[in-house]
C-alpha cells in the first residue's frame, strides 16, 4: 500500500510538438506520475521547461523530491562542451536544460532527494561537471543502446541487455542482486564522470548505467526507465519505493530539528 504524504515531488517536462499544428507543449509521462502516485507517494508535479522563465529557487523552496526524466531529446551539448549535432540526428530541448542544471544542482545542495532516469542521468552528470557521448553507438566496441524502433510497447520497452552492480554499492544493497535486466532507450551516456557521483552499475559494454551520490542525501541515478514496469518488476519497484521513503524521512527529519 502506498503511503500518502502532502509532499510535493517534481516532475520534469520537455517541450514536444503535439496535435496537427505541431503546437508546442510542456509533457512528461503519464508513467512518471503513476510511479509517484502508486508507490512513492506525495503529490506530482509538473515542472515546465520555461527556460529563464523559470523560478527556480521557488521550486526548490517549495519542492520535497525531485525525479529528472527521460526523453527523447539529448542534453543540449553547449551545456558540457561536446561539439553540435545536427537537429535530426539528436534533437536538444535547451530549454529544459536551462531549468533542469541549476534545478538538480540546488537540490542536492539542498539535500533533497533526487532520482534521475535516462536523460535525467546525463543531466545529472553535466549538472555537476560531467561530459557526454552523444552517440554510443558510433564507439568502437559499444553495444546499440537506441530506442527500438518498434510500434508494439512490449518490445520497445522491453529488457535489452544486462547491467553489473558494483559489489557492495548502494544500487546493489537496494535491489538485492549483482546483476539486472534493464530496457534501453538512449543515444548519449556517461563519457567523463562528475565529481561527487560514484558508479553503481555498468552494462557489459562498460558503459555507466547507474551512478549515486557521495554526499549524505539520496542521489541515485539510471540510464534505463524503470518507469515502465514499475508494477510488475521488483527492482524497478524498490527504486521508485526508496526515493519515496528518502522523501518521508527527510520530512521527519525536518520535523525533528
Amino acid at each position: 500500500m502506498t503511503i500518502r504524504s502532502s509532499r510535493l515531488i517534481g516532475i520534469s517536462c520537455c517541450r514536444k510538438l503535439f496535435g496537427v499544428f505541431g503546437m508546442i507543449n510542456h509533457a512528461a509521462s503519464d508513467t512518471y506520475v503513476r510511479a509517484v502516485d502508486e508507490v512513492v507517494g506525495g503529490i506530482p508535479l509538473l515542472i515546465p521547461a520555461n527556460g529563464a522563465h523559470a523560478d527556480v529557487a521557488t521550486l526548490l523552496d517549495r519542492l520535497d523530491g525531485l525525479i529528472l526524466t527521460g526523453s527523447r531529446s539529448n542534453v543540449a551539448a553547449v551545456f558540457y562542451g561536446g561539439p553540435p549535432q545536427p537537429p535530426e540526428d539528436a534533437p536538444e530541448d535547451p530549454e529544459r536544460d536551462h531549468v533542469t542544471l541549476p534545478l538538480v544542482r540546488g537540490a542536492i545542495e539542498r539535500g533533497m532527494p533526487v532520482l534521475a532516469i535516462c536523460r535525467g542521468l546525463q543531466e545529472l552528470n553535466v549538472a555537476l561537471g560531467g561530459t557526454l557521448h552523444q552517440r554510443l553507438q558510433d564507439l568502437p566496441g559499444r553495444i546499440d543502446h537506441s530506442t527500438p524502433m518498434q510500434p508494439h510497447a512490449p518490445v520497445r520497452t522491453g529488457k535489452a541487455h544486462r547491467v553489473i552492480l558494483v559489489p557492495g554499492g548502494a544500487l546493489e544493497r537496494l535491489v538485492g542482486t549483482d546483476s539486472l535486466p534493464v530496457n534501453s532507450l538512449h543515444n548519449q551516456g556517461i563519457d567523463r564522470l562528475a565529481s561527487g557521483l560514484l558508479v553503481e552499475a555498468r552494462a557489459i559494454d562498460g558503459t555507466i548505467e547507474a551512478v549515486s551520490g557521495t554526499g549524505a542525501g539520496y542521489l541515485l541515478g539510471v540510464q534505463w526507465h524503470p518507469e515502465y514496469d514499475f508494477d510488475k518488476d521488483v527492482a524497478s519497484h524498490r527504486i521508485f519505493k526508496s526515493f519515496g521513503e528518502a522523501v518521508r524521512n527527510l520530512e521527519r527529519k525536518v520535523a525533528a530539528a
